[in-house]
């Protein structure tokens, strides 16, 4: 298989920083783009000394960020995964709706933001890959991962029309869809209610967010396995199925 240029988003951690370092030691040239300078020097740490760091370099990037964004923009890459993504929980009528803003703002809109210039080098170029990093979130839902769900079924769409409106220019879209893995994401996510609620105030009980918490930690597997699916199929020319 041919040795591509691939830039990931979100990278300083979980499948993103699994994905980077696996492409790496296939050969690929890796763009890892972490959130923090603290993510990067523990991904400095990792690859050191390995037979494919000099397949990595590592850039900082908040994509709500537009000076990150700018020096981003400047790479000639064949794949971006878009793999940087937040989420909140809480019940959908009593969240403030500023956390459903955040998440979306993150997870489908900077994220098609951030995109855009790169797809703009792919259809001059007549070739390229934009890959999404979606869940199965994007495709049911579950009580108290509302903003997190809109966010995921908006990014479905954004991607599908993409697909249908850049496969004529020979750029390719496609979306993954991870289950409930064991990186630390959704142990995270589920804390996040915590910045607000206030069982004296709001009518949803707790004990039922907390419920849910639980059964998702109990629920989660083992990270590897999707991390060499995404290094298997995100260099392949054509694929058969999202």
């Amino acid at each position: 298989m041919k040795k591509q240029t691939i830039l990931i988003t979100g990278a300083g951690s979980g499948l993103g920083k699994g994905t980077a370092i696996g492409l790496a030691k296939e050969g690929h040239k890796v763009i890892a783009a972490v959130h923090t300078f603290e993510q990067m020097s523990r991904f400095i740490e990792t690859v050191k000394d390995s037979d494919y760091e000099k397949n990595i370099e590592l850039i900082k990037l908040d994509i709500l960020d537009d000076i990150d964004c700018e020096r981003a923009w400047k790479y000639y890459i064949d794949i971006l995964v878009n793999n940087a993504g937040i989420g909140h929980t809480g019940p959908l009528a009593e969240i403030p709706v500023d956390y459903l803003r955040e998440v979306m703002e993150t997870n489908t809109f900077s994220t098609l933001e951030f995109s855009q210039p790169f797809i703009k080098k792919m259809v001059k170029n007549g070739k390229g890959k934009v890959v999404f990093l979606s869940s199965i979130a994007g495709l049911s839902t579950s009580p108290f991962l509302g903003p997190y769900n809109a966010s995921k079924h908006a990014l479905e769409a954004v991607a599908q029309c993409l697909r249908d409106e850049l496969q004529p220019f020979g750029v390719t879209v496609a979306t993954i869809n991870p289950g409930p893995f064991d990186t630390g994401f959704n142990d995270r996510m589920y804390d996040t209610y915590q910045q607000w609620f206030d069982a004296d105030e709001n009518f949803t009980s707790k004990k039922d967010i907390e419920k849910a918490a639980e059964g998702m930690a109990k629920n989660q597997f083992d990270p590897q396995g999707m991390i060499d699916k995404m290094v298997e199929v995100i260099p392949m020319k054509e694929w058969i199925c999202k």
